[in-house]
């Protein structure tokens, strides 16, 4: 979940489990739902990367909303002919700069030095949505190619000199999200899909703590690790949003985390039933340890 960055389901599957299987993401958005302890008529946002795109997908998430409860939802779009079509008949002038998630233009250095810059635009009006969800949009982005790119260009990417991408949303271009000025604007939907990207860097954190490896050719015992895991992902994910207010740490790789606040050069000892923790003085994060531990030990008990 973006808000707390904790992994809300997760399902084993063989290895020879479908990639795209429309049954497995429901499953798993069912089941990530059901973790939301949020009242029926809560606004609810689902970010969903480009590998779960589908028709049936995108009909679910639409029939997600309710009278009581409004579902809005950004996801991948795989680019088709009749789309690059679209993409061509779009003005020059209609291209707008594409923002960074903290507001500045997205540019970035090319490997020539130069400055290469991204932008986006509206599709929804020039692309045959007959059939798909009432309401979706569709919003094209463009760069330059970088040369890691050049060979999985399409021949309309190769003529134009662009690589696309497009975004579908169900967020309205007039009201936008509720209570977000400029939400419904190409740009915010634009930088809102691509902050999905935080879900990857989440991925390689729970693999790292254990999801990377499964150790058995038993079901049971691999499906019991998993659990494990994912438990120890979500320990992970509150101790830096509880515990810790330093960008450096909460940030950090799990590697650094286990290295500066989890192997303790430390002695514990028991004295008069009193148990105490000495910590070594030339340890450099001994008081970034002993503030979060103080911050733990100050939560409220549960009623």
């Amino acid at each position: 979940m973006a808000n707390t960055r904790e992994c809300a389901a997760m399902l084993l599957q063989p290895g020879n489990a479908a990639a795209n299987d429309v049954a497995d993401h429901k499953t798993v958005l069912a089941a990530a739902l059901r973790q939301l302890a949020l009242p029926l008529w809560s606004k609810l946002l689902i970010r969903i990367d480009g590998a779960a795109f589908s028709h049936d997908i995108l009909d679910h998430l639409q029939h997600l909303t309710t009278s009581r409860r409004r579902m809005r939802w950004v996801t991948g779009w795989a680019i088709h002919t009749a789309d690059e079509a679209a993409i061509a008949l779009l003005p020059e002038e209609v291209w707008t700069p594409a923002l960074r998630q903290d507001g500045e233009v997205h540019e970035i250095t090319g490997p020539d030095g130069g400055t290469v810059s991204y932008q986006v635009a509206e599709l929804t009006g020039l692309r045959d949505l007959t059939g798909w969800p009432a309401g979706m949009r569709l919003i094209v982005r463009r760069v330059k190619p970088s040369r890691r790119d050049l060979k999985k260009l399409t021949a309309f990417e190769q003529a134009t000199g662009r690589r696309y991408q497009i975004v579908a949303t169900n967020i309205p271009d007039h009201r936008g999200l509720s209570g977000v000025p400029a939400s419904g604007q190409v740009w915010f939907v634009d930088a809102l899909y691509r902050d999905h990207a935080e879900v990857e860097d989440r991925v390689k954190a729970i693999k790292r703590v254990g999801l990377g490896l499964l150790p058995s050719k038993s079901w049971q015992i691999n499906t019991a690790w998993v659990l494990a895991a994912t438990i120890a992902a979500d320990l992970d994910a509150w101790t830096r949003l509880l515990l810790h207010d330093e960008p450096e740490l909460a940030k950090a790789e799990p590697e650094t985390i286990r290295r500066k606040l989890y192997h303790l050069p430390a002695r514990l000892t028991t004295h008069a039933r009193r148990h105490t923790l000495h910590l070594d003085q030339a340890w450099p994060w001994a008081s970034t340890f002993t503030t979060a531990w103080q911050r733990a030990t100050e939560f409220p008990a549960l009623t």
